[in-house]
């Protein structure tokens, strides 16, 4: 490991000598014991870098007393589990030359002996990494799980196979049809009461929708404490960055139908503005009244109220999109002719309006991050400061973002605890639902709205459907794949959810078009699936949501565990609550309960 010999000289001076052996304390999820035996007549102190952790000052792990009469001295730390850590060991007497340095991933609730001892009739020194106890597999827990919810799935269809083969042999008639066309319906309205024979929800949509929604209560819930159900702490993906940009494409798709409806409908202008606005104002408030803080915080004070949060995000991103589709929306679009040249590109030329804008929101997206001025930052930094980077920028957490956040906000009223605290060391709030990120929401629903057109313009012909789904996938992810140059922290703008960068906006809306074309051509096209049971919660995701939010906390989808250091207990229990939150969802589709704002 390379690193700063002056710094490293000065941490290791100012070390406080206390021996702290903890190998009695109890180890959380996603850690392992270290313990050092010396057996060199000095201190002894090791510093540590997580292979996460981008461009890392090396940090202080523990320090060792020297040995005693020929007794070791012994100290035990908790490490990570998580990521291997590349642990260098530096002795008193020279802070400059390493003793010894080694990688290593510990296995979770392992416990691992590092014997340092000098060898005899020379200066050097043996360190010998050993394992005292064999680490847990938690991976166990997730896999059973996983097979089950195999098992229950294909028992599932299983049993509409058979239904449909006795259904066959009596000589009923199915009830279930192949739809000519798709009848244009968005989450705004539920499923209609009469519907035509030939026509039918969007249920792929619905589906989808339902799906992201799932994997978010079941992530808010926790994850069954494993740490790649949680964002990542800067740069690069984990499954929890997925949902909620899946749900801002799927706002875009929704808002492309429902206003097409609408307008054939005849409602006028005026009655849209009226309708959008309501919904912004309900899901703002929602969000800043109801899920920005908990019992446990106390009474809430606008003096540390945080402005922006989740709700508010989607909210402003509608509203931005929908007054777009309000102005700009084509009430009937066959009567739009084009030749042979420009007959591929009329879902984008119908619009071009909209397009204007975006490139220039996008524009001043690119220019305030990469030219704003920011006391004390490099221009145009992407960065999450702390320890990151050397240690140069430690009190530039998101750059142009962050510094935004805070003039405007003010910093009592954005988030305290961002994702990249532990890791990197920072001591700055950042919002990762701030002011800046949200212009690349509103271009992440805009590409769902692009997809909600391609419906609407090929509604008749499936397959074009697909094919340009497809088409945008490849173009999203061959960008993405420029911005990044295919690596997590080197590319020119890297996949950032914390700062929703654009190359993270690509690539997620690559994904979205991926997933809803497939899910098209499982349940709208061929209808080999219902959606069930992603579906219910889909078409009441908003009560699920924000239900889910409130209660997450009480029982049954929360209590105190017995075993909480093992995985199996808290996978259990938060399987339970989201399995517990689709039953809910479904309970209310039968009952033809859909919540409408």
């Amino acid at each position: 490991m390379a690193t700063n010999a002056k710094a490293v000289f000065l941490l290791f001076l100012g070390v406080s000598f206390v021996q702290n052996s903890n190998s009695d304390n109890e180890l959380k999820l996603d850690q392992a014991l270290l313990s050092v035996s010396n057996y060199l007549p000095e201190r002894i102190a090791a510093f540590y870098v997580s292979e996460a952790c981008y461009k890392c000052l090396p940090q202080l792990l523990l320090t060792v007393s020297p040995a005693s009469m020929g007794v070791p001295s012994n100290t035990s730390v908790a490490v990570s589990s998580r990521f291997a850590l590349t642990v260098t060991m530096f002795a008193e007497a020279d802070a400059v030359a390493p003793v010894c340095s080694w990688r290593a991933l510990y296995g979770e609730q392992g416990w691992y002996l590092l014997t340092v001892k000098p060898i005899k009739n020379t200066t050097e020194v043996s360190c010998t990494l050993s394992v005292e106890k064999d680490p847990e597999n938690g991976y166990i827990p997730l896999l059973v799980a996983f097979a089950c919810m195999i098992a229950v799935a294909l028992l599932y269809f299983l049993g509409l196979y058979v239904s449909k083969l006795h259904c066959t042999r009596v000589h009923c008639h199915c009830l279930q049809h192949k739809p000519t066309s798709i009848e244009l319906h968005s989450a705004e309205s539920p499923r209609p009461v009469e519907e035509k024979p030939k026509c039918r929800r969007l249920l792929s949509l619905d589906t989808f929708r339902g799906f992201s929604l799932t994997i978010m209560v079941f992530l808010n819930c926790g994850g069954g404490g494993y740490w790649f159900f949680e964002h990542a702490a800067w740069n690069g993906l984990t499954v929890a960055d997925l949902v909620m940009p899946w749900f801002v494409f799927i706002i875009g798709t929704s808002v492309a139908l429902a206003f097409h409806v609408m307008m054939k409908r005849g409602v006028s202008r005026i009655q849209l503005l009226r309708k959008l606005t309501w919904r912004t104002v309900i899901l703002l408030l929602m969000g800043l009244c109801f899920l920005n803080y908990g019992p446990r915080d106390g009474p809430l004070s606008w003096s540390w109220a945080r402005i922006p949060g989740v709700l508010q995000r989607l909210g402003f991103t509608y509203f931005i999109l929908a007054l777009m589709e309000t102005f700009f929306c084509l009430k009937d679009l066959g009567r739009y002719q084009f030749d042979n040249r420009w007959a591929p590109l009329r879902d984008i030329v119908l619009y071009w309006p909209e397009w204007v804008i975006m490139v220039i929101l996008e524009t001043l997206w690119l220019c305030l991050t990469f030219l704003l001025p920011v006391p004390g930052c490099p221009r145009g930094y992407l960065g999450p400061g702390g320890i990151g980077d050397d240690g140069k920028y430690p009190n530039c957490t998101g750059g142009a973002a962050g510094y935004i956040d805070k003039l405007v906000l003010g910093e009592d009223h954005i988030y305290r605890y961002p994702t990249c605290k532990e890791l990197y060391k920072t001591t700055q709030p950042f919002d990762p639902e701030g002011i800046l990120g949200t212009i690349n929401s509103i271009l992440m629903a805009f590409f769902g709205l692009q997809a909600g057109k391609i419906i609407l313009m090929y509604r008749q012909q499936p397959l074009s459907i697909l094919k340009r789904f497809l088409i945008w996938a490849v173009l999203l992810g061959i960008i993405s794949a420029i911005l990044t140059k295919c690596t997590q922290n080197e590319g020119f703008i890297p996949i950032n959810k914390n700062l929703w960068s654009l190359s993270f906006v690509t690539t997620l809306s690559c994904f979205s078009f991926v997933l809803l074309g497939i899910m098209f051509y499982v349940i709208d096209v061929k209808n080999w699936w219902g959606g069930q049971p992603f579906i219910f919660p889909g078409m009441n995701s908003i009560l699920i949501y924000v239900a889910s939010s409130l209660l997450s906390t009480y029982f049954p989808f929360n209590w105190e565990m017995k075993f909480p250091n093992s995985h199996a207990e808290p996978l259990f229990q938060n399987l339970l609550g989201t399995s517990l939150w689709v039953l809910v969802a479904y309970l209310l589709y039968r009952k033809k309960f859909f919540l409408k704002i």
